[in-house]
């Protein structure tokens, strides 16, 4: 009779150590999907303020390049069409971010650096452990407890 309920517990558990590694499966994909919505809602807000940046930035050059080429035929002053060149060098690269392909090289760099250069994303110290927080956690909280009294 024990041998039966024993017998009867042990697939009841198996089948529960199942359901359970089945959850925790589903709440990784849950989580992995979640965070990779977050990451495109954050990119494509990075995206379209570079828009409504090139919409700003744009009007200050097309405003600031016809007023230094009126002023330099106006007086005669070539020098006056030199802040041209880095702005025009400052609106082709908020262009390129806006609507270009610059995302792409960036993206295909890190691509590269992840793939050959792996060891500069290192962090100091290594990867967090557990044993590491709880250290650090533990040194914190006699401290605060010691501040308090």
């Amino acid at each position: 009779m024990g041998f039966l309920l024993s017998k009867s517990m042990d697939a009841n558990f198996k089948k529960q150590q199942e359901f359970m590694l089945h959850n925790a499966r589903l709440q990784m994909e849950r989580q992995i999907l979640m965070q990779n919505q977050m990451r495109e809602r954050q990119m494509a807000m990075q995206v379209a303020w570079s828009r409504e940046m090139v919409k700003y930035f744009g009007t200050f050059y097309t405003v600031t390049a016809v007023g230094l080429t009126l002023g330099a035929l106006k007086r005669k002053k070539p020098i006056l069409l030199g802040p041209i060149v880095p702005l025009s060098f400052i609106l082709a690269y908020q262009m390129d971010s806006a609507y270009g392909t610059f995302i792409h090289r960036i993206r295909g760099e890190a691509e590269s650096i992840m793939a050959s250069e792996h060891d500069r994303l290192d962090l100091p110290h290594g990867t967090p452990t557990f044993d590491s927080i709880e250290k650090a956690r533990r040194a914190r909280s006699s401290l605060s407890s010691f501040l308090e009294k």
